[in-house]
């Protein structure tokens, strides 16, 4: 049955084991900022505090796949698991006793360094040892668990822990849930690893870089990964206020933010079967690319056309995080532009998802006073439509 629905059976656990480890990692995200803010910190120094995370998230990120490659997997995400629990014990234990800045930042940083290394270096694990012909199906069932970990479990427990357990007791209680998700995934799962000539060699990491000058198209798949997810990271910094002057409050905009990413998961699995039968080039082009430059004018202006219509504009904003999925086969299609050199190439995949944490809101910081939320959705857009033209470089075969 795993294998009719795309699931890699040697796999299966390390599937598991995402899904909680990811469901622990993330489930502060949604509240973490106004519970510090709450307490006395500035606004600026919450903003600082995330920013800091997001660099070693892409840091991270862009050593996972090389690492994986010189380590193996199992030993990568091991010491992914070991640096999201020091960073996280020093961040609960002594950073929000006192709030004292410099040990908030270098905790919560040090934190950031974990999951890029526990999650993506089990994708580059999947971009090895899975069939070309299946990969897109694959991968599309690690973003499955990956968002819904993430962006889906991890809100809705946090919702539950924060009222019933307190903001803090809430923090330790993911401790508990990512070992959970390590026991599953660092454990239970058997699955081996192919020895390759690069394990054990170190000197190897700055092949994560230098990959992109021997190979342009991997570098081309990097900026398209940029773009995927630059509106997940841009909408929640103005699309709220947008939200509010529109007649939808904070508490629908979060009910819709929600569902727009429980649909995507969905659709996470949705297109990573589509990839694998129409070609992982085209789906990301027509489906993530122009699908998603469509819809991201649709949910914009949705509040406009329907007068503040709760249910019309929830349905374009799931319209979008559907069409966000269509960049799901970009996971398939990057490695396999390459025979050997996987972990570098999915890399500078990796490293595209970290920066994709900046470039969000960087560009609303930088083009909102001077085109406001209209003209920075336009931006969005019109990325997304480059992301298209992008793909289209990206030639892997006559399917593909």
């Amino acid at each position: 049955m795993m294998q009719r629905i795309g699931l890699p059976k040697p796999l299966a656990w390390g599937y598991l084991g995402i899904l909680i480890f990811m469901m622990g990692d993330g489930m502060e995200q949604g509240w973490l900022s106004p519970y510090l803010i709450d307490r006395g910190l500035a606004m600026e120094h919450s903003a600082t505090l995330f920013s800091l995370y997001g660099v070693t998230i892409a840091i991270s990120s862009w050593f996972s796949g090389v690492l994986t490659e010189s380590l193996n997997p199992r030993k990568t995400m091991w010491l992914g698991l070991l640096l999201y629990l020091l960073g996280t014990v020093l961040f609960i234990g002594i950073g929000l006793k006192d709030l004292d800045l410099g040990v908030l930042y270098f905790t919560y940083a040090l934190r950031g360094f974990g999951y890029p290394l526990f999650a993506y270096s089990f994708l580059v694990w999947i971009s090895y040892v899975v069939p070309q012909n299946a990969l897109g199906r694959a991968v599309g069932w690690f973003w499955f668990v990956f968002t819904g970990g993430l962006n889906v479990l991890g809100a809705f427990y946090s919702s539950w822990a924060i009222e019933h357990l307190g903001h803090i007791p809430a923090l330790w209680s993911a401790v508990a849930w990512v070992l959970v998700g390590a026991i599953f995934a660092l454990v239970l799962n058997k699955a081996t690893f192919p020895k390759l000539e690069t394990q054990g060699k170190l000197d190897n990491l700055l092949r994560g870089l230098t990959i992109i000058k021997s190979e342009p198209k991997v570098a081309l798949g990097g900026i398209v990964r940029i773009i995927n997810t630059a509106a997940q990271f841009a909408f929640p910094v103005f699309l709220p206020v947008y939200m509010a002057e529109q007649g939808i409050d904070t508490k629908h905009w979060l009910y819709i933010w929600g569902t727009i990413f429980s649909s995507n998961i969905i659709f996470n699995l949705i297109f990573g079967f589509v990839g694998d039968r129409l070609g992982w080039r085209q789906t990301i082009m027509w489906f993530g690319g122009v699908g998603c430059g469509l819809t991201t004018l649709l949910f914009y202006y949705s509040p406009q056309w329907f007068e503040g219509d709760y249910s019309l504009v929830l349905a374009c904003g799931v319209l979008w995080g559907a069409c966000l999925a269509g960049y799901v086969p970009l996971s398939a299609l990057v490695p396999s532009l390459v025979e050997k050199e996987k972990g570098a190439a999915m890399s500078i995949l990796n490293l595209g998802a970290g920066l994709a944490v900046f470039a969000g809101p960087a560009i609303v910081w930088a083009t909102f006073g001077a085109v406001g939320a209209e003209g920075v959705v336009w931006i969005l857009a019109g990325l997304y439509f480059v992301s298209a033209v992008l793909t289209h470089q990206i030639k892997l075969s006559a399917k593909n």
